[in-house]
């Protein structure tokens, strides 16, 4: 092994050390990097000239239109946990399921499932359902294991079912190196891959998970009905009506229709549709904090809705030579519905405002936001000092030495992963280790797709591992004191082993992931 060889092992290696001390991510990989490259340029093992494309990588980073949708992604899911949406399902849901033995876990996991589908932010449904779901379970009777685990499986959810952050970022990561594989392997026209395949992909596992979830709940309350009691109905109170059921879901089921129908459709990329979801999650949190006349919010909701549907219908570009009069008339009502739509988001901003909500959601944004992207650019340091001294190569030959071709170093890929996962948040590994070993793998065939949905499952249990999950943090700040860490580790080790179970079954069966997006795009 030559120095240049050892150096980028060191490299790796050293990293990964620091990390795990709890050096800031970004600043470790972004210094370590340039240590490393200055050590390659000082002893000649390194020209001095490859950092000049460092800036086109940053600068190629901030300008990705792909990655525009995690700022407004983060924005529609912190405003829509700010709006009380959570509230509502979980008493909604705990009304209708809560007379069943088990009835309290199942709503937390359909109520998460909901969360997932229009919030995507693990930290924001655990403390909002922990807060709610949580006291009431303990009070009930309910095993404080399986009560917290249930919690801390259904805030994951919103990891695997889209829209999703970690899909997004993954996304674009695998686009990339999968077009990098391609042109390698003499493929100059190769398809591409998006975030609205990998979207596509995981809505069948993440659907799946949440069956077996409620499965499991359910077996637990028929062999051991003490640790998952019935509340009894006059308890309860009536079961909601359908008027009310309707009421409570219609927004947030709205919302996660314009948002996935629109990408599953292929009326809008996946930053066209996160604009909409963070309009749509304004308009929403505007109506929920101040139900008074109502009347301009509901004119910039039927605007969006209105002008999504003339999107998909008709062509509205201006710059045509002819146009005709239908299409005419309907440019002017799509003008309408924009300064509609203009005044209702106006309003919302206004209500926001008045409630001190629009400032904590703005700062929890901008937080999140610059977390990723600094992380982002580190890493695209880290990645461009790793090349050069030869590391890909090298990882290519350790998984190429395998045994099992593509099958056996996608496993050793997944069990690292899963490993990492006990010590690193997914971020850092999306950032890190997939742009490392994924185009590898492309090089032996694996498909983009599946490899994104199996990577996106495989991070989502990073949230449930002790001792850094960060699901487990969260729960344990807003837990009351009879729920001790001990119940909250042993109540996720069912739900891993479920998450597990459907990696496996997803490596068995790569049509879970690769057959909607087949159909849909293809």
């Amino acid at each position: 092994m030559t120095l240049l060889e050892s150096l980028d092992i060191l490299l790796f290696v050293t990293t990964f050390a620091l990390i795990m001390c709890g050096f800031p991510v970004a600043f470790t990989l972004a210094g370590i990097a340039l240590l490393f490259a200055g050590i390659g340029i000082a002893t000649g093992l390194l020209d001095s000239s490859f950092l000049k494309f460092l800036p086109f990588r940053i600068f190629g980073t901030m300008t990705n239109e792909v990655l525009i949708a995690v700022p407004l992604f983060v924005f529609m899911g912190v405003m829509l946990e700010r709006s009380k949406v959570a509230e509502e399902l979980l008493e909604a849901m705990g009304r209708m399921f809560g007379s069943k033995p088990g009835g309290l876990g199942i709503s937390v996991t359909i109520v998460g499932a909901l969360l997932a589908a229009s919030t995507g932010i693990v930290g924001a449904t655990v403390v909002t359902m922990g807060l709610l779901a949580l006291p009431t379970m303990i009070k009930r009777g309910y095993d404080p294991a399986l009560a917290s685990g249930s919690i801390a499986a259904a805030g994951t959810l919103g990891q695997i079912i889209p829209p999703s952050i970690v899909l997004v970022l993954l996304g674009d990561v695998i686009s990339s190196s999968y077009q990098d594989a391609q042109r390698r392997l003499g493929n100059e026209t190769p398809d591409p891959v998006s975030v609205g395949d990998l979207f596509a992909g995981a809505l069948l596992p993440g659907l799946a998970l949440v069956v077996l979830y409620i499965l499991y709940q359910i077996a637990v309350a028929f062999f051991k009905p003490s640790a998952a009691p019935a509340i009894p109905q006059h308890e309860i109170g009536d079961k909601p009506g359908l008027a009310h059921v309707l009421h409570v879901l219609m927004a947030p089921i709205l919302l996660v229709v314009a948002v996935m129908g629109s990408i599953l459709a292929g009326i809008a990329t996946p930053t066209e549709a996160a604009g909409v979801g963070a309009v749509g999650a304004l308009l929403l949190a505007g109506y929920r904090l101040d139900q008074k006349r109502p009347l301009l919010i509901y004119m910039g909701a039927g605007s969006l809705v209105l002008g999504l549907i003339l999107t998909s219908t008709f062509d509205l570009r201006l710059g045509r030579q002819t146009v005709s009069g239908l299409e005419q008339a309907m440019i002017v009502l799509a003008f309408l519905c924009c300064l509609g739509l203009a005044i209702g988001i106006l309003e919302s901003l206004r209500r926001t405002y008045k409630a001190r909500t629009l400032h904590d959601v703005s700062r929890s944004t901008t937080l999140i936001t610059s977390m990723v992207f600094a992380i982002l650019i580190g890493a695209a340091m880290f990645s461009l000092v790793f090349r050069d001294f030869g590391g890909e190569e090298t990882v290519h030959r350790l998984l190429s030495d395998i045994p099992g071709g593509a099958a056996g170093a996608v496993f050793v890929v997944m069990l690292v992963m899963f490993v990492l996962g006990f010590f690193l948040d997914f971020i850092e590994i999306t950032f890190v280790v997939v742009p490392i070993v994924a185009p590898v793998l492309f090089y032996m065939g694996v498909d983009p797709v599946w490899l994104g949905v199996m990577m996106a499952v495989n991070l989502q249990t990073s949230f449930l591992t002790p001792p850094f999950g960060f699901a487990l943090f969260y729960l344990r700040g807003v837990a009351p004191s009879s729920v001790t860490t001990r119940h909250i580790y042993r109540g996720v080790v069912p739900f891993i082993g479920l998450q597990l179970l459907a990696l496996v079954v997803l490596a068995l069966y790569p049509a879970g992931a690769t057959w909607l997006p087949d159909m849909l795009f293809r």
